[in-house]
């Protein structure tokens, strides 16, 4: 009997070894790499890379395999291959170029979880769906924002309730992110909306609080191993499980506003981008360009994240290095005091007159490096890059972090500098390598917007206080890496000048 139970076993063992070997042939056969495909690191076979990244920085990581492996170069996440870009030049091939060839998103398991069919918002949709909706953004941004002739006082009216927030801390230390990040926010709120929220207000909290969480963790290590095993990453405990609930928790916020839209909608008069796209879902019921509530939803989620999140964490960087260079913050305010006194407030047209100050905010969003790593893209047909084969089908990611650290573009790229943007004589310059934003066909929609808030919300602050750190305190200028960098806690003296 025992024989037989040993016979049983070594042929379980044989037949498990057998499908072990036909997998691994498998993989190698479907990891065969075409002629002339970038170079990489040695992969784990079905794991690939995804575990050799280092999770905290992983910005970093794939910056410097660059210098092993060149500015194009692949790694594999899961069973999926990466081409990573790198550096100003060849960044600026893929999305400028080349920009045609590598305009759409990859397929992502997490996504498509939160987005689905038409539904796909702003930024995983393609296609004829993203071309229609993008427009239709930037329109509704322009129209009630940059181009309506109140956004600018509104952006300064929120200064004055950032600034009562502030003073109601009484000279103690106090945590500045919550502040900042209802200031901001209130703004995409006002265009997406039509109204501004207390800062006291729980569902307005709610809100931020669930996209801080999906801004961390959208491009967190879970994220990443969600999209490379996710057969066995939905079934599992883990934070990546935060991603959907938070989604959820933010979608029925924002569901709930377009009810009230619904309520008090005047075709003929919208008030805001939510009035404006019931409107225009009215005129495309074929839904084929994405006019359906579930994709409006969507898309409110996509313009707060990109709205509230990234500017907020400029400013956050903006006060930790204004306060580690109080020379710099000096400076700062002696131009504020000379070109606007400290009585009224800032406007736009101040700003060809504030050319340090300008460079100082440019320098921050350098430094600060608020998106280190971009989005996804796609090959959309057989090409070249960098002298390699990129497959049609192949992800491809820019390393923004290599372009605003590029050691041939800036000249003391891992130092805080704002002469980065100043010519010999003090007068404001562009760099082609500044690319907080992106660039090419899928770039940051709201940049326009993001300047303007950037500029009226940062001259009123130093306008109005100077900053300083806890006694004996030196903040950190490392970061919490998700889908934007974030700093580490830290609290703050403001005194009014």
């Amino acid at each position: 009997m025992w024989l037989w139970g040993l016979f049983l076993w070594l042929d379980l063992r044989g037949m498990l070894f057998f499908i072990f070997t036909v997998l691994l042939i498998v993989h190698f056969v479907n990891k065969k790499d075409p002629p002339n495909f970038p170079p990489g690191p040695l992969a784990l076979p079905f794991l690939g890379n995804v575990f050799n990244i280092e999770h905290k920085q992983p910005h970093i990581y794939l910056t410097k395999l660059a210098d092993v492996y060149g500015n194009v170069f692949c790694i594999r996440l899961g069973r999926h291959k990466t081409v990573f870009v790198s550096g100003w030049k060849m960044v600026k091939e893929a999305l400028v170029t080349q920009a045609d060839n590598f305009v759409d998103r990859p397929y992502s398991p997490m996504a498509n979880r939160i987005y689905s069919g038409n539904s796909a918002g702003l930024f995983f949709s393609n296609g004829k769906v993203w071309r229609r909706q993008r427009r239709f953004a930037m329109a509704m941004l322009r129209t009630f924002g940059l181009a309506k002739s109140s956004m600018e006082q509104s952006i300064c009216e929120e200064s004055r309730h950032l600034q009562e927030a502030v003073e109601k801390e009484k000279g103690e230390p106090f945590d500045p992110v919550p502040l900042l990040n209802n200031a901001v926010a209130n703004i995409i709120c006002q265009i997406v909306f039509g109204r501004r929220f207390e800062y006291s207000d729980q569902s307005f909290q709610r809100m931020l609080k669930n996209l801080t969480e999906m801004a961390y963790l959208e491009g967190s290590i879970w994220a990443l191993l969600y999209d490379s095993f996710p057969a066995l990453m939905k079934h599992l405990p883990g934070p990546h499980n935060d991603i959907f609930s938070n989604s959820k928790s933010l979608e029925a916020s924002i569901r709930a506003e377009i009810e009230r839209h619904k309520l008090e909608l005047d075709p003929s008069n919208p008030q805001d981008y939510i009035d404006t796209f019931l409107v225009e879902s009215q005129h495309n019921r074929n839904c084929e360009v994405g006019f359906n509530e579930d994709n409006l939803v969507l898309c409110c989620v996509d313009l707060f994240l990109a709205g509230s999140e990234t500017t907020s964490k400029t400013l956050q960087w903006g006060l930790i290095y204004l306060i580690k260079n109080p020379h710099i913050q000096v400076k700062v305010q002696a131009e504020i005091d000379r070109v606007i006194g400290q009585n009224r407030l800032p406007t736009m047209a101040d700003r060809p007159n504030l050319p340090y100050t300008d460079a100082v905010i440019h320098e921050i969003q350098r430094m600060g490096n608020i998106v280190p790593l971009n989005g996804f893209r796609m090959a959309t047909k057989d090409t070249t890059l960098g002298g390699y084969f990129i497959p049609k089908g192949t992800s491809v990611m820019p390393n923004l972090t290599s372009v605003l650290f590029d050691k041939t573009e800036w000249e003391t790229p891992d130092t805080f500098n704002p002469g980065h943007f100043l010519d010999a004589g003090g007068r404001f310059v562009r760099r082609d390598a500044f690319l907080p934003f992106s660039a090419g066909k899928r770039a940051c929609l709201g940049e326009g917007l993001a300047r303007m808030e950037l500029f009226l919300f940062f001259v009123s602050l130093f306008q109005k206080y100077t900053f300083s750190s806890l006694d004996g305190v030196e903040l950190s200028t490392e970061g919490i890496i998700g889908a934007t960098r974030t700093p580490l806690p830290f609290q703050i003296y403001a005194k009014a000048r």
